[in-house]
């Protein structure tokens, strides 16, 4: 990892994101670039000051970054919308990672429009984690969530390159569903044949995850299976928490003709409401528009 960028808004939530990112690269000998994004649909003249004084603002936390944790810290402001500002830095910048501070609603417009971190994540073609928890020095257990598709494969190699599974422990968590189990209530059948059924789809389910860890190549210090009898992201945040873990990472899935990011529902249930951080991969363009067709 050579590049991470901090999306700040230089407020006290984005303290969290910057801790991280710091973290995160001085694990991994990372350049740090700090970036706000400056909305220009105002006066010019509220714009010329807005840049002048967040470019003192930004320059000092730059310093104090270098001088304080001895990381390579610059900064940049981006004009425009701050979700697409974001996005544009990231590829302008070719950012390894990008890291963002907490998922939450505020403006009655971002309730309708999604927040600056959903609308980021729709857009942009780099990993962003999301900094949710309270950093610590490193992460201790990772909790990966598969659906067996090339995008929780990407999801997973995306970490491992990025340095995140080096020295941590791993759990591979994969939902899987028992399609017939409704149909079976709702006729009545005894619960013994109901539970043999859900039985047979797990035995089924974990030969699919063997099968999938000897296609990626990487062996988890532990595979997880849970029944889908509530809301898929709703599992894998019950489980992180169950389990401790202090990272989640989720695949998002390709660009759409819109070039808008097909976000899915689990990973956005993941994201709207876990308590640890998120690492939200999206599958490269190419792959994404294969696996949408």
């Amino acid at each position: 990892m050579q590049t991470i960028m901090v999306a700040t808004d230089l407020s006290t939530r984005s303290d969290r994101a910057l801790r991280r990112a710091t973290l995160l690269a001085r694990g991994t000998s990372a350049h740090l670039i700090l970036v706000h994004v400056i909305d220009d649909d105002q006066p010019s003249p509220l714009v010329e000051v807005s840049q002048r004084e967040t470019g003192i603002l930004l320059a000092q936390l730059a310093r104090t970054v270098q001088d304080v944790d001895g990381v390579p810290c610059e900064a940049k402001i981006m004009l425009g919308e701050p979700f697409q500002g974001i996005s544009d830095a990231a590829e302008e910048l070719n950012a390894d990672l990008l890291v963002m501070g907490p998922y939450r609603r505020q403006a009655l417009r971002e309730v309708f429009m999604g927040t600056t971190v959903e609308r980021t994540i729709r857009r942009c073609r780099r990993p962003i984690l999301m900094a949710n928890a309270v950093p610590t020095p490193r992460y201790q257990r990772i909790l990966i969530a598969t659906d067996f598709s090339e995008s929780s494969a990407h999801a997973l190699r995306t970490a491992r390159n990025l340095g995140l599974l080096n020295g941590v422990e791993v759990l591979l968590l994969h939902v899987f569903d028992a399609p017939a189990r409704g149909v079976m209530f709702g006729a009545a059948l005894p619960q013994n044949q109901i539970k043999d059924y859900i039985v047979e789809e797990e035995r089924r389910a974990g030969l699919k995850m063997v099968e999938f860890i000897g296609q990626i190549g990487f062996k988890p210090h532990r595979h997880i299976l849970k029944l889908a009898d509530e809301p898929t992201g709703t599992i894998i945040r019950d489980c992180a928490r169950y389990e401790r873990a202090d990272l989640i990472v989720v695949g998002t899935r390709g660009q759409s003709s819109l070039e808008t990011m097909i976000i899915g529902s689990v990973a956005e249930g993941v994201l709207k409401g876990s308590e640890v951080d998120v690492l939200a991969v999206p599958l490269p363009v190419s792959a994404g528009q294969e696996e949408q067709s």
